[in-house]
């Protein structure tokens, strides 16, 4: 699958894990009581800047903070466009 957004600088673009569906006792969860999910995958990455090169790779699973990044909707699909400051660790 080609993306044809490619992130500038220091972003980092990152496609949200799917939010629990259900409780780790079987409870159903509904869709308004779902939280944010934390966690998601490095799809596309951009150049890094002259003093700080990027330590992420396209493919990483990592967790970022609940309100970081700019949701963005491209082509039905989801995904998060954030500086690689505000992710907090590879998983």
């Amino acid at each position: 699958m080609g993306l044809n957004i490619k992130p500038l600088a220091d972003r980092v673009l990152v496609e949200p894990a799917a939010a629990e569906t259900t409780t780790a006792s079987g409870i159903i969860i509904p869709d308004n009581a779902k939280e944010k999910p934390q966690k998601g995958t490095v799809v596309a990455l951009g150049n890094g800047t002259k003093k700080e090169p990027l330590t992420v790779k396209v493919g990483d699973t990592i967790l970022y903070g609940k309100y970081a990044g700019t949701e963005l909707k491209f082509e039905g699909s989801d995904y998060l466009i954030m500086r690689e400051s505000d992710i907090l660790a590879i998983i």
